[in-house]
């Protein structure tokens, strides 16, 4: 944005009037959208999906009125055609000292405000804001290699009912998704043969999660969802006993990268190789990288699933992200918090570093650089761990194995080639 972007507004809101992504969620929106710079200023009005340019000098109409404010050099990194990481969009932006008022939005006025910076993207370099799908349909059909099924696992005294989707033979290797969401995120891994045909790889839904219902022996709706480390870390240890696996490896992305390092610190000689995604040794409140500035509540999952796509790379496919978006909006209510009540509470290895033995279990750590506020973190974390290795992923963000699959697996494959290379 600029002084020029008042000339930009027309072109806009004609486009945001008949792009069916801010059609979608916007439909229910009355108010406005501020954009500003400290030298220039544009509002546009919304009337239940119909955007107008508005007369900045007069009243702002009655509703939720939005207002995005940044640098001249912010907005103009942030309306390149590759922006930065935390540049995406206003919400990442706020982060870096942008403001955004309100701060927390509904999931639909969310995703309408970061549509209409995509279409301004758009609008800036001159590229098709038309919807990018992926092409990647098997023949009619044709069925998955995956299989899943149920497993009923004794884990603290109470009986859990565990879906799995497997597939592959091999050394075991069992997949923990994200805070909230579910197994699907690992679909992409248990078709990849370059994988399979040396992995027998597991993706499990956790207790409270996905197909993973919560155990009916319990009274779980009249107590708050908490994750507790502990019994966090006997899910894949009991799970790796009941299918009978020799030491599995094992890969976790965010709840599931921090599991990494706990089962590398306490389970050692349990698996083999760990590898932490998106991982850190402590991430507090004040560090916060997957949810919204808000406290959580567990009230709206789709309202935290927007935020997400703050977290993704910027060339990642979008319908890869949009799916990512869509695992997290289906979660139960008052998981997301629950989960974080671990990631951001009980799991911390400060002090403990030095103690995870990488002859016993390697550990390899992989973040996206996109997932801005971690890298620092889990570069100091990979420092402090004895012969761990650390990567940076380029132009990949907080979910790598669902919102980029193939860049992820560029980065993957040579730990797998390690890992199995060093089976005796």
């Amino acid at each position: 944005m600029s002084a020029a972007f008042p000339a930009l507004a027309d072109r806009l809101v004609k486009l945001a009037n008949t792009d069916g992504e801010a059609q979608v969620h916007s439909r229910n929106w009355t108010g406005s959208l501020v954009l500003s710079t400290p030298g220039s200023t544009c509002r546009i009005d919304v009337m239940r999906g119909f955007f107008s340019v508005a007369d900045v000098t007069s009243a702002p109409t009655t509703g939720i009125n939005v207002t995005c404010e940044g640098t001249d050099a912010q907005w103009a990194a942030m309306l390149q055609h590759t922006p930065p990481p935390g540049l995406t969009d206003v919400f990442g932006g706020a982060f870096l000292g942008m403001n955004v008022n309100p701060r927390t939005l509904s999931a639909d006025l969310h995703l309408t405000v970061r549509r209409l910076v995509e279409l301004l993207r758009h609008l800036v370099n001159g590229t098709d804001p038309s919807p990018h799908v992926v092409h990647d349909a098997k023949p009619h059909g044709t069925f998955d290699a995956a299989t899943g099924r149920y497993v009923h696992l004794d884990i603290d005294g109470t009986s859990h009912r565990v879906f799995f989707e497997e597939a592959g033979a091999g050394i075991g290797l069992l997949c923990q998704h994200t805070a909230g969401a579910d197994a699907r995120q690992w679909r992409h891994l248990l078709e990849d043969e370059r994988i399979t045909s040396r992995f027998r790889v597991i993706a499990y839904d956790l207790p409270h999660h996905g197909k993973s219902l919560p155990p009916s022996g319990t009274a779980w709706w009249a107590q708050e969802y908490r994750l507790r480390r502990d019994t966090l870390m006997k899910v894949p240890l009991t799970l790796a006993r009941v299918l009978g696996l020799d030491r599995p490896a094992f890969i976790g992305s965010s709840v599931g990268g921090m599991l990494a390092l706990d089962l590398a610190r306490y389970h050692a000689k349990d698996f083999r190789a760990v590898i932490a995604c998106e991982a850190a040794l402590k991430l507090g409140a004040s560090e916060r990288t997957t949810h919204s500035d808000e406290p959580a509540t567990g009230t709206d999952p789709a309202q935290h699933a927007a935020a997400m796509m703050s977290w993704m790379g910027a060339t990642a496919p979008e319908a890869y992200r949009h799916e990512t978006r869509l695992h997290y909006s289906q979660g139960a209510p008052g998981v997301f918090p629950g989960d974080i009540a671990y990631f951001s509470g009980e799991h911390d290895l400060r002090g403990e570093a030095h103690l995870i033995d990488t002859s016993t279990c390697a550990v390899h750590m992989l973040t996206g650089e996109y997932d801005f506020m971690t890298v620092e973190a889990s570069r100091t974390a990979a420092e402090q761990i004895p012969g761990a290795t650390y990567t940076l992923m380029t132009g990949l963000g907080h979910f790598p194995m669902s919102e980029d699959p193939k860049r992820f697996a560029d980065y993957l494959l040579p730990l797998l080639d390690s890992i199995e290379g060093t089976l005796t």
